[in-house]
């Protein structure tokens, strides 16, 4: 019997080396540069032209002199800690910078960029046996205001003397890795697997040749995880016609998640398209035939008032544009071991290429026609 011929991939393994490179590298929110300039350099080969803004969002440009304007767009930015306070004894407490997890900190290894480069430290925790021996009858938890980094420094003065200083941030230091049947592990793919899709899109659009019948806009925004920031600005700035977003959303098959509130999504069975007040429904339409007639699998999914994503700053920017929330599966957000699918990666690339090929300046998105 002849074998079955495999699937042939459209990420390469030249793409998933960059994947890794740019997972590794630390991009907090507000100090996005670094990240940005790979970013930057793995794009520009695959557009006509490329600018930033004053806050660090990186657009790449294709066919810039067209007037009918499509972005396609995801966020640059993880989250982080920033250096709050240093005791006399060397010791690091911290404040959030974004929504990262207190509960997952101690143990963690870290890296705090500082003055002088990044210095290595860990999340310290007491001993369970000195927990346990403690008079509370409670165990202590993990809070903001209890965890503190220990990066070796005696005293104050040692960690000044490292470069680390107040409103140093620090990052977890954990990164990419490949599990068993098509899984990757990592820091901060929630988003910037958001970013190295946009980028293959344009990637493929520029190895297939393909010229498009207006501007395309491909956009990696900073300050997401603090209010959706970098988006706001550069919709302004851009003023597109069409927003296509692409960020990631929570896998509910794993235990403790309540799918009566989450709804239905799992890593490997396809991108999510969701259901909201800002996303346009005539284009998630558009969407989901495009889906249907590329054969590619897709799930469903609903938000109440906003997606909580960049897609509310485009939705709602200037006189309002048209916008659509494409979401990968993830698992265990937020966390260092964020985990997502390979199929899913593919499939995400695949149906926003698609739906650029498709769009037109005269595709009917009014309500009212």
């Amino acid at each position: 019997m002849a074998k079955a011929k495999s699937k042939k991939s459209i990420v390469s393994d030249a793409s998933y080396a960059f994947l890794k490179e740019y997972i590794n590298n630390a991009s907090p929110t507000g100090f996005e540069s670094s990240g940005q300039v790979l970013w930057m350099n793995y794009l520009k080969p695959h557009v006509d032209e490329m600018f930033t803004d004053p806050y660090g969002t990186a657009v790449g440009v294709v066919n810039p002199k067209a007037t009918f304007k499509v972005v396609i767009e995801a966020h640059a930015d993880e989250i982080s800690w920033f250096v709050n306070y240093i005791s006399a004894e060397g010791l690091i407490y911290l404040k959030r910078n974004g929504g990262v997890d207190h509960q997952i900190a101690p143990s963690m290894r870290v890296l705090i960029h500082g003055k002088k480069g990044p210095v290595k430290a860990v999340f310290g925790w007491p001993a369970i046996h000195t927990r346990l021996s403690n008079n509370d009858s409670k165990e202590p938890q993990p809070k903001v205001d209890n965890l503190f980094l220990d990066c070796g420094a005696r005293n104050k003065k040692e960690v000044e003397a490292l470069g680390i200083h107040i409103g140093a941030v620090a990052t977890y230091e954990e990164g990419y890795d490949e599990l068993a049947h098509g899984y990757l592990i990592g820091r901060a793919f929630d988003n910037r697997i958001g970013g190295f899709m946009i980028a293959e899109v344009a990637r493929l659009l520029k190895e297939n040749k393909k010229k498009l019948p207006y501007a395309l806009y491909v956009v990696n925004a900073v300050q997401e995880e603090i209010g959706l920031r970098g988006a706001e600005m550069i919709a302004r700035r851009i003023k597109p016609d069409v927003a296509i977003i692409t960020d990631v959303t929570h896998d509910s098959t794993t235990p403790m998640i309540n799918k009566i509130i989450e709804g239905e999504c799992k890593c490997g069975a396809g991108p999510s398209l969701c259901y909201g007040p800002a996303v346009h429904n005539k284009l998630l339409n558009v969407v989901q035939d495009v889906a249907v007639k590329s054969k590619i699998p897709v799930q469903l999914r609903a938000v109440s008032r906003s997606t909580g994503t960049d897609t509310d700053s485009f939705a709602y920017a200037n006189d309002g544009c048209p916008s659509v929330l494409i979401s990968i599966p993830l698992r265990y957000m937020h966390t260092t071991v964020e985990m997502l699918h390979k199929d899913d990666i593919e499939n995400t690339i695949k149906l926003m290429y698609e739906t650029l090929l498709t769009l037109t300046p005269k595709t009917n998105l009014s309500y009212f026609k």
